[in-house]
């Protein structure tokens, strides 16, 4: 179930799972980590070179043949949805999946075994409030041919709601719907489906290497044409028969449980969004690439709008770093220091405050009559808090010193002028290597973002204290 309270959430304590990939058949442990607040949920894949982190966001999608993948470089991570739906769900919005090979364990099919563990631990709330994109207009996507579409209403709450039907004389039209309640019992027991008629192509495909009757539904349309000697050996299972439209003795959880499962997909999916959404789904035969480019949409949506801070600032909670501490950190100095707080860092973002008075110096000639702060200086304070990122995690037995590389994609959004209260977002775009620091930096004042750039800088180290 979503908690739709005001605080971000992480998982009490790590979770782990073992099994194997749907459709590579690989071997696969999997571990589910609390994380930061405003991490978000991030996949690691702790087998490769520099462990490198895929972030669970639509973008990230790279295929979507049967399942969501999402990939960074040569990394990828595949059937991501079914532990996305139940961490989203459960109302986790912080997380590191740390997976040791290329898919996420299919268990039974289902996201049943996802959602019990998160249960069992619960969860940890965080100080930082979540954030929520609010659907102000209707947006839909097509799939003409394949009578596909998805569509999203604006709503005060979240809701979802799934129509499938294939044409199937076994499966007929179904419907699902989930309204915030009832996901733990009615939805994340659901399982993965499958035609008959389906198997080859799949299997020619490369595909469905770990499926099994076990973990998925086989629906079986017509009963005369099945080969049972041969499924017997293509699941190596003696006892495979058909009975009611279903291969062996499956039964169903619901009457719906295909229509449930897709909706427990759409979950997942959107999950990709990366915030909770204020919004109502409507999707009509949805799959994989419909879910994601319809994400994908809202994202883009989202991102015409600005980015919004993640963190609120509090001036009754004490800072992480205060400005004498700041000093022991940074070689800048008044009036050139232009941090005076550090309110949240940890390995792979900070962000800092900056309070705008009129005794600034700079508001002398820029400008007499209009105080306005220059650009250049917005960008330096966005640097200096980068700096503390930068040097984070390295050796604190040397001096180091932080020099600009390049700036892009800088951008004003909007005056910043006396009495303003400046906060600073910075988050690494890549890992820190050979002492190469790649930030994505944001300004905001209040919820407004006043400034945005990509910042490269080099760290050099000056000798030993």
């Amino acid at each position: 179930m979503i908690r739709m309270s005001n605080k971000q959430k992480t998982i009490a304590s790590p979770v782990s799972f073992s099994g194997q990939g749907l459709h590579t058949g690989v071997a696969v442990d999997m571990t589910v980590l609390p994380a930061e607040a405003g991490h978000g949920i991030k996949f690691c894949r702790v087998d490769l070179a520099d462990r490198p982190v895929v972030p669970a966001l639509a973008e990230f999608v790279v295929d979507t043949s049967r399942s969501t993948t999402l990939g960074v470089g040569e990394a990828r991570i595949s059937t991501v949805e079914h532990i996305m739906a139940a961490l989203w769900t459960m109302g986790v919005d912080n997380a590191l999946v740390e997976i040791n090979n290329i898919e996420v364990p299919i268990m039974d099919g289902s996201a049943r075994e996802f959602v019990e563990a998160i249960g069992r631990v619960g969860l940890t709330e965080q100080q930082e409030e979540i954030r929520y994109y609010q659907v102000t207009e209707k947006l839909s996507y097509d799939i003409p041919e394949k009578e596909v579409r998805i569509e999203i209403w604006p709503d005060e709450g979240f809701s979802a709601m799934v129509h499938v039907d294939f044409g199937s004389r076994v499966l007929g039209s179904q419907f699902a719907v989930f309204e915030g309640e009832g996901f733990e019992e009615g939805i994340a027991p659901c399982r993965t489906f499958v035609f008959l008629h389906e198997l080859e192509q799949l299997l020619a495909a490369g595909l469905i290497k770990g499926g099994d009757v076990k973990n998925a539904i086989v629906v079986v349309e017509d009963e005369k044409s099945v080969d049972i000697d041969g499924l017997k050996k293509l699941f190596n299972k003696p006892d495979i028969e058909v009975r009611a439209g279903y291969l062996s003795n499956t039964e169903l959880h619901f009457y719906n449980e295909p229509a449930r499962h897709k909706l427990l997909d759409v979950l997942g999916d959107f999950a990709l969004l990366g915030v909770r959404i204020k919004g109502k789904i409507v999707a009509t035969r949805p799959g994989h690439f419909a879910n994601t480019e319809m994400a994908k949409t809202v994202r883009k949506a989202m991102k015409k709008e600005g980015p919004k801070p993640v963190y609120r600032y509090n001036p009754n909670v004490a800072p992480i770093f205060d400005v004498n501490e700041i000093k022991l950190k940074l070689p800048h100095r008044p009036p050139f220091l232009l941090v005076d707080k550090i309110i949240h860092i940890d390995n792979e973002s900070v962000a800092g405050i900056k309070s705008v008075t009129v005794n600034e110096p700079f508001f002398v000639g820029h400008f007499p009559d209009e105080p306005v702060m220059p650009g250049v200086l917005i960008v330096e304070a966005m640097a200096q808090c980068g700096g503390i990122l930068a040097l984070h995690g390295m050796d604190p037995d040397y001096y180091y010193s932080t020099y600009f590389l390049k700036i892009d994609n800088v951008r004003f959004k909007q005056k910043v002028v006396p009495g303003d209260v400046l906060q600073f977002e910075l988050s690494l775009l890549e890992p820190i290597r050979r002492g190469i620091v790649n930030m994505r930096a944001n300004a905001f004042v209040g919820d407004r973002l006043v400034c945005e750039a990509d910042l490269m800088a080099q760290v050099a180290p000056n000798g030993k204290k």
